[in-house]
């Protein structure tokens, strides 16, 4: 390692360009080298099964910054270029081309990768993952035309949103799910049944409760989906999201402390001298659980980052942000704060049936998350009420009269 050695971040997403512009902003004027292995400017990911796939928004938009921003700040950005190997000990990581880069410190935003579903018939055309801004292209090929038989696979995040995508285009979509409702692990049996009422109402076939024997197809392309019950479900296109997984291959590799993600510190410092994660890959100590967390959303990607970048300049980081999503959904928006475990008691600020309402869970009389579906400026009164670890007043929180700031405060 010498002085004149750049900071390396492995990773072109969210994560990693903001890292790149907190250098900067932060007053580091050496060298930057940004590595993204897809043929594409930095990108943010929740545009892929949102607006980019509704039509809605052009492909610069979802762009964290625009080309010449990279050049103007002397960022060394080389795109399509995969990292193959570390090496703590000589701080040095080897590329796909068989260059050898030295690095004075280093950030590993390397993001996930879509889990693969192991059943015969996954490697024919017409099955799609979405992770990718190539992936939703193609979706957004498939789709747009509208008039075809979609079945999607997983209702989580993803799978919902790609539903509702293809609706828009008016497509038939059937949603397969093992789960007894969509999001049974994060919101629960009445939460989720909330989602499951509004992609029927959409016109949607959801069946829960059933899993993918195999996939079927003719002449190499995906013709029909079979339930683990033996039904046989025609497709003309076939998406699965059924969660991702950490990339966490090249820090394996090098011997770093893995463990559902690179584990780090609340600093954002892996188990190797100058070596940092962030993002998706990154399973962080935060303070506020006292535990290690993994989190997969858009907001974790655009706060850990800077942290982490500023943690790599030397400077005091503690990253214990409450995690933070965001869904739209038809005509439903909502967002989600915390991080809540099964047997949470759930409070509501109005119905569920009418569209506009907060749930919150508790756990020990104390709030642990809250949603806002359709009520907007909240999120951080919310995140408030999360962080203060005060036992609630359940009937002050069902009360709409009473200002959530109140509460918070």
């Amino acid at each position: 390692m010498a002085e004149q050695d750049p900071f390396v971040i492995i990773g072109g997403g969210l994560a990693g360009a903001k890292a790149a512009e907190t250098l900067r902003d932060e007053g580091f004027d050496g060298p930057v080298v940004l590595l993204g292995d897809e043929p594409e400017l930095p990108y943010e990911r929740p545009p892929l099964s949102k607006d980019y796939l509704l039509g809605k928004a052009e492909r610069s938009g979802a762009q964290v910054h625009d080309a010449d921003w990279y050049p103007e700040h002397d960022v060394d950005l080389r795109t399509g270029v995969r990292a193959t190997a570390l090496d703590p000990a000589a701080h040095r990581i080897t590329l796909d081309s068989g260059e050898q880069l030295a690095y004075r410190a280093l950030l590993l935003a390397t993001g996930a990768s879509p889990r693969r579903l192991p059943v015969p018939g996954g490697d024919l055309d017409g099955v799609r993952y979405l992770r990718t801004f190539a992936d939703s292209d193609r979706l957004l090929a498939d789709l747009s035309g509208g008039g075809r038989q979609v079945v999607v696979v997983g209702a989580g995040w993803i799978g919902l949103e790609v539903a509702a995508a293809a609706r828009s285009y008016d497509n038939a979509v059937t949603i397969v799910e093992p789960q007894p409702t969509p999001l049974h692990a994060v919101l629960g049996a009445e939460l989720g049944g909330v989602f499951g009422r509004l992609h029927r109402e959409h016109g949607v076939d959801l069946r829960t409760g059933t899993g993918v024997r195999e996939f079927r197809g003719s002449d190499g392309r995906v013709t029909a989906v079979v339930t683990d019950a033996g039904t046989e479900l025609a497709a003309d296109l076939v998406v699965v999201g059924v969660g991702v997984a950490p990339r966490t291959e090249l820090a394996g590799m090098a011997g770093l402390e893995v463990d559902n993600g690179i584990v780090t510190d609340a600093a954002l410092r892996t188990s190797a001298p100058d070596v940092f994660a962030a993002g998706d890959v990154a399973s962080s100590f935060r303070p506020l659980y006292g535990r290690r967390v993994r989190v997969e959303h858009w907001a974790n990607a655009l706060h850990a980052g800077p942290a982490a970048a500023r943690s790599m300049l030397g400077q005091d980081v503690s990253f214990d942000r409450v995690p933070y999503f965001f869904t739209d959904q038809y005509d439903l928006g909502m967002e989600y704060s915390g991080l809540s475990g099964p047997g949470a008691k759930i409070v509501y600020r109005g119905g569920p049936a009418s569209g506009e309402f907060i749930a919150f869970w508790l756990e020990d009389g104390r709030v642990t998350a809250g949603m806002n579906v359709n009520v907007w400026d909240v999120t951080d009164p919310i995140q408030a009420l999360v962080r203060s670890g005060r036992i609630a007043d359940e009937a002050a929180l069902a009360d709409p009269d009473i200002p959530l700031e109140q509460l918070a405060g």
